[in-house]
């Protein structure tokens, strides 16, 4: 089976957006169908790249029906594990309404802001809390912060730089009730 799109997630989730992904060294992640991920696997690599040579689950027969799926959809609106699912839902909208390439290319932006972020405003603590903003926030929003944050932080010190693109993500989620924190299970 030929991968064409190695960096988006087989259930509907962006690997370029996950805080591994943009690890360094041997913990970095190359996607959800990358040869170490597909090397060790997950239920959903099984089930749709290895037993049935799809790329998606969306592209599955049993597509909504499917109780696996399901589970990890409805979790997804209540908790997060090390990456954000906030958006899962979304996302599965918007590939079924404007197809994979659309969802793609607003991905491929997404992650344009997060290299930026983290290139320009991460002092070695801040690319999960990246990560989730470049996932759940518009990408408009994004852009604003990013030229706000470059604009007055040109000759701080790097610390500096990242509380305040902190401060203007903050703000700007605090305004339309987003969560800029992973989603913890409730016990």
């Amino acid at each position: 089976m030929q991968i064409q799109y190695p960096e988006l997630g087989i259930c509907g989730l962006s690997c370029r957006l996950c805080p591994s992904y943009h690890a360094q060294g041997a913990s970095r992640c190359g996607g959800c169908k990358s040869a170490n991920r597909m090397a060790v696997g997950c239920p959903f690599i099984t089930c749709a790249v290895k037993q049935k040579g799809i790329e998606f689950c969306w592209e599955c027969a049993e597509g909504e029906t499917c109780p696996k799926w399901r589970r990890h959809r409805t979790a997804s609106t209540q908790y997060d594990s090390f990456v954000c699912y906030q958006k899962l839902e979304e996302n599965i909208a918007l590939v079924q309404r404007a197809g994979v390439n659309a969802f793609e290319k607003t991905q491929q932006a997404r992650a344009k802001l997060l290299r930026h972020m983290l290139d320009q405003f991460n002092e070695g603590r801040s690319k999960t809390y990246y990560s989730i903003a470049a996932t759940v926030m518009e990408i408009a929003e994004l852009q604003t912060a990013l030229a706000q944050a470059r604009r007055a932080a040109a000759t701080m010190p790097l610390k500096e730089r990242a509380k305040l693109l902190h401060a203007l993500l903050d703000e700007i989620a605090a305004s339309k009730q987003y969560v800029l924190k992973l989603r913890k299970p409730k016990p």
